[in-house]
């Protein structure tokens, strides 16, 4: 339990003494009460906000509830001044020595220190990338697999039961379009000269690829199939291969997945048709004729009756439609079906990360979701904004290979997977982000990535140095020696991290990881800095044996958590830089 947990608790039991001493009404909810660290150190070592969240539920005034609590929490062990400020914040300045004692809970935890209960188990599914099988993956991709795959990391960690899933849009008309592109570089590999790729195809030169490996597995057999067989054979054929070429990159990321779900396996198997039974039967669907959309000119727009499902009943602008003229289901049909069948199989809640030009989607969905589930706020979904890629401030040219987009794997091959995995979380994934690769690849501490990496091999090396080797760090006996503003300050960040982790996971905020990783490694590079201006400061001092073996417990500290940190994050944590 840290101090936060600590203080939390006995504000709680405080609030609940004086519920039963001022007949304050019963049940009180005290889920709001936080204990935090002041946003100005000058102002104590711990604030909460229990004066503000309590007042309305008891009746009083913000600062007179304050009073009460200030004069309880002045009677506390550990607590040598309670301050209140403004309307009723509670500033609380901590004994001589508490805050170095929490270096021993942390090093005792190791590894685990900041993993806990929070899900309780709750099964979570987190479908993340799921890009058309239609082309290698691209940067932007990238960023949501980095954002899905820390996210289900972080997830597992606080204590949810976590499904890491992607769905494969492989029914539709760009597979078709799949189809005829690799049909087209089939008979190239043949030799035929088929000149400029037309209009409608794809023109990327990867497909050169897929045409050659059809050519070694049929030879020129395919030119006599009727063409329904033969289209249908390439199409499966191709994006067979397109999943393999996606499914390496994102092993080379890092990223795994525990399920690939099929579009076209839940059309062919009759699943969209029971999805949308469930839903006649559940009064969600009729009969009738959607709004035009907008911008539709009355020539451009033919009103029919089609099958609506009542997407406006839960939030969505309009009903939607689930059927296309000709009979077959509306991509959105697909989707519902897909998502009840996750709904089925997990049994809790959803997170979807999309990219930015999926925005307009997240209502229908949200609305098709709670109607299934019953529950609102059942599906959350992540939206990733755009990647920028520039090289020492230009754009970076497009691939040779893919020729509309960069690829995931030259990106990959230019700064490796480390450098895509911190950066791409160095922004909320709702804000667009650059991505510099001459920036992102320097030795500097305006480099996120190293200097985090820098500070995890720093305090391994302060950690070998031969006056080290003989100390016991095992010992707890000097902790509350750390007492210099500095050494504070990195005790207090340390002590932050599980308040973070539980913090992420509950706003599914992954890239809280790395702006924490951040902050900690400036702290502790403040601290090895003070210690060049003062020697006093210096982590190793032969003369006292006892402040030596606490600093080095907190340099220890310090490495044990920005490893755990960068681990969650799939990063190196490097031992020598």
């Amino acid at each position: 339990m840290t101090l936060f947990n600590h203080f939390e608790t006995e504000i709680q039991q405080i609030l609940q003494n004086l519920a039963v001493a001022h007949n304050w009404p019963k049940g009180l909810n005290l889920a709001r009460v936080t204990v935090e660290l002041p946003r100005d150190e000058t102002h104590g070592d711990l604030a909460t906000n229990a004066a503000m969240v309590m007042a309305g539920q008891v009746q009083m005034k913000p600062r007179d509830l304050a009073d009460l609590l200030a004069d309880q929490l002045r009677q506390l062990d550990k607590v040598e001044q309670v301050d209140i400020a403004g309307p009723g914040f509670i500033n609380i300045t901590l004994t001589h020595g508490c805050w170095g004692t929490e270096i021993g809970s942390i090093l005792e935890a190791g590894a685990d220190y900041g993993r806990s209960d929070l899900g309780g188990g709750a099964p979570v599914n987190v479908e993340f990338v799921s890009a058309n099988p239609t082309g290698p993956l691209h940067a932007a991709h990238a960023r949501g697999a980095i954002f899905g795959d820390v996210l289900a990391h972080l997830l597992s960690f606080t204590g949810y039961d976590v499904t890491r899933e992607y769905y494969i849009n492989d029914a539709g008309a760009q597979v078709d379009v799949l189809g005829r592109s690799a049909f087209l570089r089939y008979r190239e590999a043949l030799g035929e000269e088929i000149g400029e790729i037309p209009a409608g195809l794809y023109p990327g030169a990867y497909l050169k690829e897929v045409g050659e490996a059809l050519k070694q597995a049929h030879g020129s057999s395919l030119l006599e199939m009727e063409d329904a067989a033969r289209h249908e054979l390439i199409r499966n054929f191709a994006i067979e291969a397109m999943m393999a070429s996606i499914k390496a990159d994102l092993a080379e990321l890092g990223v795994d997945m525990d399920i690939y779900s099929s579009e076209r396996a839940f059309v062919e198997s009759g699943r969209v048709q029971s999805a949308m039974d469930r839903l006649s039967a559940d009064g969600l669907v009729y009969t009738g004729i959607p709004e035009a959309p907008k911008g539709a000119k009355d020539n451009d727009w033919e009103p029919r009756e089609q099958l609506l499902f009542k997407s406006s009943d839960y939030g969505d602008d309009v009903d939607r439609a689930l059927q296309k003229s000709d009979g077959s289901w509306t991509y959105f049909a697909s989707d519902v079906a897909y998502h009840m069948d996750k709904l089925d199989r997990t049994k809790g809640q959803l997170i979807d990360v999309w990219g930015a030009d999926h925005g307009g989607y997240v209502k229908r969905m949200s609305a098709a979701i709670e109607a299934m589930s019953g529950q609102k706020n059942q599906l959350d979904v992540k939206l990733c904004q755009l990647v920028s890629l520039l090289d020492n401030g230009k754009p970076v040219k497009m691939s040779k290979r893919a020729g509309t987009f960069v690829t995931l794997s030259d990106v990959m091959a230019a700064v490796g997977a480390d450098v895509m995995r911190f950066i791409m979380l160095t922004r909320r994934s709702d804000q667009p982000l650059e991505f510099d690769y001459a920036k992102v690849t320097e030795k500097s501490r305006d480099n996120p990535v190293f200097y985090v990496q820098y500070g995890h091999a720093r305090a391994c090396s302060v950690l070998r140095q031969p006056e080290a080797a003989g100390l016991n760090l095992d010992s707890a006996d000097a902790d509350g020696r750390l007492t210099a503003p500095a050494e504070l300050r990195l005790v207090k960040q340390l002590c932050s991290w599980p308040k973070v982790l539980s913090a992420a996971a509950l706003a599914h905020e992954p890239h809280r990881i790395a702006f924490y990783l951040m902050d900690l490694a400036a702290d502790f590079h403040a601290l090895w800095n003070a210690g060049r201006d003062d020697p006093a400061l210096k982590f190793i001092q032969a003369e006292d044996e006892d402040i030596t073996t606490a600093r080095l417990r907190l340099v220890k500290a310090t490495a044990q958590v920005l490893k755990s940190g960068l681990g969650l994050m799939s990063i190196t944590a490097y031992e020598e830089m």
